[in-house]
């Protein structure tokens, strides 16, 4: 489980760049749209490129196969896991600093476990009392800074990145059932799934069409240079190696402990946006409250690190 957790903070450390960086290109004038599309061409680009260096032109067409082979799944997981969630949180850095749609993500972890439910996966009720006790901090964290902030841009920030807190797992426990044999769902079963990169590609494939389509109902300016290198970074940090590790860590998980507890590292991302904010766009230190949100939050963790299942 240590193991697991330590892994899933290292994504959140990546994570983080995504809330920073999205800010920086509205307060540049980027269009929302081209901050969420680009991301995924680049990942697209990074991720063939490095399947064909390091696995072969055999284990790159093994992938596309697996995707064709299941078209209308990876159309569906990567639109919702991927698309829809992704476009909700770059829309709403046009209305938030980075650090609100940070924390206001953090709700994922409470839409987690709904989720997981929904899928019939069960875990103790203490696991929602860890997960309250880490949103609790984050929480606190999110009001001690929020008196400088205007409700219309809490509400325009917060309310897509609500929503975005139900796709992101949705999409990938769509994945993780088909992985181990959901009856409604196909059997997808194999080494293309076991491999992060792999799997990462299949749902960035997924994607295209609601990238396409949303370009197609937004018309959106050109993208400026400033913008185009930036979602580079993103795409390298927060979409190839954050989810990589994301995915590996819940690709290891056995239990549905385990796979809450490794969702619910994504609420370092808080700490480690704010400290971006910081160090890079001058956003003020945080207050006594914020640093009781910060210990509140790491205590919450150090509940699901301890907490060890015995898997099914």
């Amino acid at each position: 489980m240590v193991r697991l957790i330590l892994i899933g903070l290292l994504a959140g450390f990546f994570f983080s760049s995504t809330f920073v960086l999205n800010r920086i290109m509205s307060l540049g004038g980027g269009h929302w749209v081209w901050s969420a599309s680009l991301r995924y061409a680049y990942m697209i680009l990074l991720l063939t490129a490095w399947l064909l260096v390091f696995q072969g032109t055999a284990a790159f067409a093994r992938t596309l196969g697996v995707f064709f082979n299941n078209l209308v799944f990876w159309v569906a997981a990567g639109s919702i896991g991927f698309g829809a969630f992704y476009a909700l949180i770059c829309f709403s850095a046009d209305y938030a600093p980075g650090w609100i749609v940070a924390t206001t993500w953090q709700f994922t972890i409470i839409a987690t476990l709904v989720v997981l439910m929904a899928f019939g996966r069960r875990f103790p009720k203490r696991i929602w009392v860890f997960s309250a006790i880490v949103f609790a901090g984050v929480f606190l964290v999110n009001i001690s800074q929020a008196g400088a902030v205007y409700s219309t841009e809490l509400i325009k920030g917060a309310l897509p990145v609500l929503i975005a807190a139900f796709c992101y797992p949705i999409g990938n426990q769509l994945v993780w059932e088909a992985k181990t044999g959901h009856g409604w769902l196909p059997d997808i079963s194999g080494p293309e799934l076991e491999h992060p990169f792999a799997k990462v590609l299949l749902m960035s494939l997924g994607s295209v069409p609601f990238w396409c389509l949303l370009v197609a109902v937004t018309t959106p300016p050109p993208p400026a240079s400033g913008q185009i290198a930036n979602t580079a970074l993103v795409a390298l940090f927060s979409g190839v190696m954050a989810t990589s590790l994301f995915l590996f860590a819940r690709n290891e998980s056995k239990t549905g402990s385990q796979l809450a507890a490794v969702d619910a590292t994504q609420s370092s991302e808080v700490i480690f946006a704010l400290t971006g904010e910081i160090l890079i766009i001058g956003t003020a230190l945080p207050n006594a409250l914020g640093v009781l949100g910060i210990l509140v939050t790491g205590a919450g963790l150090m509940l699901f690190v301890r907490f060890q299942e015995t898997p099914a």
